[in-house]
């Protein structure tokens, strides 16, 4: 199975952690498609888990997909090396409880990747795959009017996300090693335009203009 995306940010988290982990955890998997990529590019043992079981048949070839809570996951403590979540916490209603759970069945010095749309974007959906410009207009009109009306949160229905200065603080409740890897996420992600996210990325204005956070570390 191949996503260009996860296989991506798969390549990143090969990168940035020295230890290679021999299991994974996918918190809100979806249809499974990234647990399965995440399996075979990085040759590991992958879990994923969501509120929904509608998983994708090849998928499930690849990845162990179960129906699961992330704010009650069904594994012992320290169960897994690595701890993955990619823009499913803003979905969450307790994301701090959900955090918790992830934290305690990660092993020690176990390490995570967890990314959520920005807050603070002037403009999202722009990577959106899955989504027409017509759609992606709407869905930015839809952002700014609950902005207007102060309802540009998650708990109120809003796809919001975290501000990085949001995810940062509650991730360091519960991992000893916080690292901000937006930029790198995003050089990755647009490697034929590297001076002008270099550019963005040493201004001010990269906190508005990022339409998503990552953070990557240990535990």
């Amino acid at each position: 199975m191949t996503d260009s995306k996860t296989q991506k940010v798969a390549g990143i988290i090969e990168g940035i952690h020295q230890l290679k982990p021999k299991n994974l955890l996918a918190v809100g998997c979806g249809s499974g498609v990234e647990a399965a990529i995440l399996a075979q590019q990085l040759s590991v043992e992958v879990v994923g888990i969501d509120i929904e079981d509608n998983f994708n048949e090849e998928a499930s070839k690849y990845a162990n997909l179960q129906k699961g809570d992330a704010t009650s996951i069904q594994f012992r403590d320290e169960s897994f090396d690595f701890v993955y979540s990619y823009h499913s916490l803003e979905h969450i209603k307790n994301p701090r409880k959900a955090l918790r759970e992830m934290s305690r069945v990660l092993k020690k010095s176990g390490g995570y990747w967890i990314g959520t749309p920005n807050r603070s974007r002037i403009i999202g959906y722009i990577g959106s795959s899955d989504a027409t410009f017509a759609q992606k207009l709407r869905l930015n009109l839809t952002d700014w009017k609950a902005r207007l009306t102060g309802e540009f949160r998650n708990e109120l229905g809003a796809n919001a996300g975290f501000t990085s200065r949001e995810l940062r603080s509650l991730l360091s409740e519960f991992f000893s090693e916080v690292n901000d890897v937006t930029k790198t996420y995003f050089l990755a992600m647009h490697e034929n335009h590297p001076l002008l996210l270099r550019l963005i990325g040493g201004s001010g204005l990269s906190e508005f203009i990022y339409p998503s956070v990552y953070f990557s570390g240990i535990k």
